[in-house]
Parts: structure tokens; sequence; C-alpha cells
């Protein structure tokens, strides 16, 4: 056999010899939008930060910016309907940092007048129905897109209870009751190595909690080392994987390691976010989307199955992403509407 045509048997072999062996394959997925709101609606909003499916198939629209929640129909036909608008008093929001809506017709909105953190239940259509306030924190209130430094970051709503990411109350996650009560906190904050500056140290303990619908609760951590981690239904560790791939190795090498020492006592670390938004689908599988236009797939086990890459007019950086009951991916900002393979 000649030389290059046994290079070229060579090849396949081995080709055939990765896939055969499960070694990561560099692939990426390009998942193109279906739908989206149209361009003279999208205008109308300053901040939007989620877009999730009601439970009779409309859209709710939270924009966080103008301290609003809208809905909107799921064919973008007519005019956003304002459901909750701005306001100090009970059944409005101001200053907002986070929404998420419930599998019963209601959804939760966080937000921080005066700088209280405040957790709002309404029934879909605006109406309130419940809500309490948490401690005033220490340091200043600050939200970065999808990323708060302090106060109720990122809410995962389940009807009966609220999640949140609270490192500086000790745990990874603490679940309140609809009524403001304490009901458990689970998760040990991980080593970071900046455990000398507090808020580094915190900052990179911040992420994002989401109740797994076959059942337990992934957190992923935000920024610092990328890693998620999976409980079961009691708050007990199950699996700890780390978050890598080709597509993040330059973003994580130029991540700083040290931060300057701050000399006046309102000065806050500015820690760079890795990952941006996540979410998890019926089948339990985790979608991370990264600071790069890059989303990573892992299977209930841990194990990295997908590469894909939303695209609108161009490649799309998630900050907030969810499912309706089809399946579909509801992607943040635009609301994008995607189906979840190509």
């Amino acid at each position: 056999m000649p030389k290059t045509g046994a290079a070229a048997l060579g090849a396949v072999l081995f080709a055939f010899s990765l896939k055969l062996s499960g070694a990561p394959q560099s692939s990426v997925e390009v998942l193109k939008s279906m739908a989206a709101l149209p361009a003279h609606i999208a205008g109308r909003f300053e901040e939007l930060a989620a877009c999730q499916p009601s439970t009779d198939g409309d859209y709710l629209l939270f924009d966080r910016r103008s301290h609003t929640v809208f809905r909107v129909s799921s064919s973008f036909e007519g005019e956003p309907k304002e459901i909750v608008g701005v306001g100090v008093e009970p059944g409005r929001i101001l200053n907002p940092s986070s929404f998420d809506a419930g599998p019963d017709r209601t959804f939760v909105v966080a937000d921080a007048p005066f700088g209280t953190p405040r957790v709002q239940v309404f029934f879909e259509t605006g109406t309130r129905i419940g809500g309490f306030t948490l401690p005033k924190p220490r340091g200043p209130f600050v939200t970065l897109e999808d990323i708060v430094v302090n106060g109720v970051g990122a809410v995962e709503y389940t009807g009966h209870s609220v999640l949140v990411s609270q490192p500086d109350a000790g745990s990874l996650v603490t679940e309140y009751s609809l009524d403001g009560k304490l009901i458990r906190a689970f998760g040990h904050l991980r080593r970071t190595g900046q455990e000398s500056d507090p808020d580094v140290h915190l900052a990179l303990n911040v992420g994002r909690v989401l109740a797994n619908p076959q059942g337990g609760y992934y957190y992923v951590f935000m920024a610092g080392d990328p890693v998620f981690q999976k409980y079961d239904a009691a708050g007990k560790l199950l699996f700890e994987r780390h978050i890598e791939g080709q597509e993040l190795d330059e973003f994580v090498r130029s991540a700083p390691t040290t931060w300057v020492r701050r000399s006046r006592s309102n000065e806050i670390p500015l820690v760079r976010a890795v990952v941006r938004t996540a979410g998890a689908d019926a089948d339990g599988n985790l979608w991370v989307s990264l600071s790069v236009p890059y989303t990573y797939v892992y299977d209930t086990t841990g194990q990295k199955r997908r590469t894909v890459q939303f695209v609108g007019a161009r490649p799309i950086l998630p900050i907030a992403m969810n499912f309706d009951r089809s399946g579909r991916i509801l992607v943040t900002p635009g609301c994008y509407v995607f189906k979840p393979s190509a």
C-alpha cells in the first residue's frame, strides 16, 4: 500500500477509535432561533432580563431597568400588557434583581426598595398574593447583569418555596417559605484561596441554584473556578463536576487570580463571571451558558454531552434561559425561541 494510503487509513482508524472510546469531540451545534420578539416590541424594553412561559402558554417578560413585568402572547402578536409596575408599596417593585415563574400560575420578583431585600409573590395576572423581606445586607446592593453581589440574587421558585444563593449567610443555598420563614440551608462554601478577603471569597461562591425537574438541585458557581454541583432533594451533595472545554480555555487563562485591597469601606471587588446563566430541562439535563458565546449541556450523571451556540441575527450571549412545556428554549435577551436540537 502506498505510504499516503496507509497514513489515510491510519487517520480513519484513529478517528473511529476516538468515537468508540467516547473521547470528547470539538463539534459545536448551532441552534438557530425559530422566533423572537419583533423589533418594534423589543425596542420598548429597557433591560429585558427574563422571558418565561406562563401556564396558559403566554410569555411573562421581566424588564429590570423599568421595574416592570409584562405579559405578551406566545405568537408575539399585539402589544405587551403591563401587569406589575414600578413602586415601593406592596404589589409594585423597585430596584428588582430577579424573577422566576412557578408551575402554578404564580411568579415571584426579588427587589430592594431603599436597599432592603424583598421577595413578592404574584398571581400571573399581576395580583400580589404574598411576600416577605430579608435582613438588609451590610454592603451596597449591586447588580451586574444577572450577577448580584449581595442582596437576593437569582431566585429559584418552586411554587411553594424560594431558593436563593446567599453565601454571606454561611451556606450556598438558602430556602424560604412564601411567608419568609427559613426552611433550611445547604451546601458548604468552597475554598477559594481568597478567604483573607471576605468580599472576594463570597463573590467566588455566588451561584445559580436550579430545581432539577427529575428531583434535587443543581448549583452552578458563577465566577472563579468553573464548577457545578448536584444535590438530592434532601440537600445532600451527590457530585461535583468541573466545567471545561476548549471554547472556555482562553477565558479561564486570562481570568484574574488576585484582587487589589480596597482602601475604603465602600469599595467592592469586581469579580468577572465565567457563567452567565444556567437552566435545567425536563429530562434533568443541565445547560450552562458561558461568558463566551457557547453553552455546555450535561446529562444527569454530570457528563458533558453537547456544546451548542445560540444564534439569532448573530451569536447570542444568554442572560436567562427557560424551557416551555414543549421543550423549546426561551433565551433572553430578545426572548428568542429555539428547538433543543438543530
